[in-house]
């Protein structure tokens, strides 16, 4: 369990900073492990940190996968800070309840759940080869069993919320809430299987140019949805559009659905401006 008063730091062979709509985030690859800095991840979402750490340090699984790690900032200095191997990712993201948080970062929670690990595992991957003894689709499996065991240890936390919401009535919101965060990372392990499917049988995806229109093609939707009843649909049209066509992120949109993905989008866009 690494400790951030500890003064022993892992220290990278590369780095990579990667955009995730404006947040360079910092991926370090020691040994070819691949690990991501938690502190900043946090203040990217606007959480505070302390209450993150001490999560961290009590999960049984979590807390096995962090280390301490000397990471570029961005004012050019190498500090030392904790960083979550990458394939448990999701398993911290999806700890963090929505419903605990204030209604203007929420939006921006769900997106580092919907896309974060899926943007950050396709720059590493375009950027670092895996070992010479291991074969690219092996090394997305391995991914994916990150990703199951993120799962099971969600379902460890809600069988922990079981037997205490037998002693304290008050908790059984909270353990139906985790039951609802635990079918979220299925659904992303899913999508996941469908990823590694694609490593095996490579396809084609979009540039980034299109890719960026389809991005923004979402969001002119979600702000026209937005206009009529104030709420925010940005996620809804995102969840919308990777349920139709069968996608983890939206530049994984291969180059023959483009014109249908964005056909979808303007003939949503047309009904909603005639109702």
């Amino acid at each position: 369990m690494a400790d951030e008063s500890s003064s022993t730091a892992l220290v990278p062979r590369a780095e990579q900073v990667v955009d995730f709509y404006g947040d360079p985030i910092v991926v370090a690859v020691v040994d070819d492990q691949a690990y991501v800095p938690l502190r900043s991840l946090t203040e990217f979402m606007g959480l505070t940190w302390p209450p993150q750490y001490q999560r961290i340090q009590r999960d049984e699984v979590l807390s096995k996968h962090v280390q301490m790690v000397e990471v570029t900032a961005a004012d050019g200095k190498r500090y030392e800070t904790l960083c979550l191997e990458l394939p448990y990712l999701p398993g911290w993201l999806f700890g963090i309840s929505a419903n605990r948080v204030k209604d203007d970062i929420k939006e921006t929670l769900l997106r580092y759940r919907d896309e974060c690990f899926n943007i950050l595992w396709r720059e590493l991957q375009s950027t670092f080869k895996p070992p010479a003894t291991q074969s690219q689709p092996t090394s997305t499996l391995e991914q994916v069993r990150g990703l199951a065991l993120a799962i099971a240890t969600l379902a460890e936390q809600q069988m922990a919320l079981e037997h205490r919401v037998d002693e304290a009535g008050e908790l059984a919101t909270s353990a139906h809430a985790r039951l609802d965060k635990a079918a979220e990372a299925f659904n992303v392990l899913q999508r996941r299987l469908s990823v590694v499917e694609g490593r095996v049988a490579p396809v084609s995806y979009i540039s980034d140019e299109q890719a960026a229109q389809v991005s923004s093609a979402v969001k002119g939707l979600a702000g026209l949805l937005g206009e009529k009843d104030g709420k925010s649909h940005y996620q809804e049209v995102f969840s919308e559009l990777y349920r139709r066509f069968g996608l983890s992120s939206y530049k994984l949109v291969r180059r023959e659905q483009y014109e249908a993905v964005m056909q979808f989008l303007e003939d949503w866009r047309n009904a909603t401006v005639n109702t």
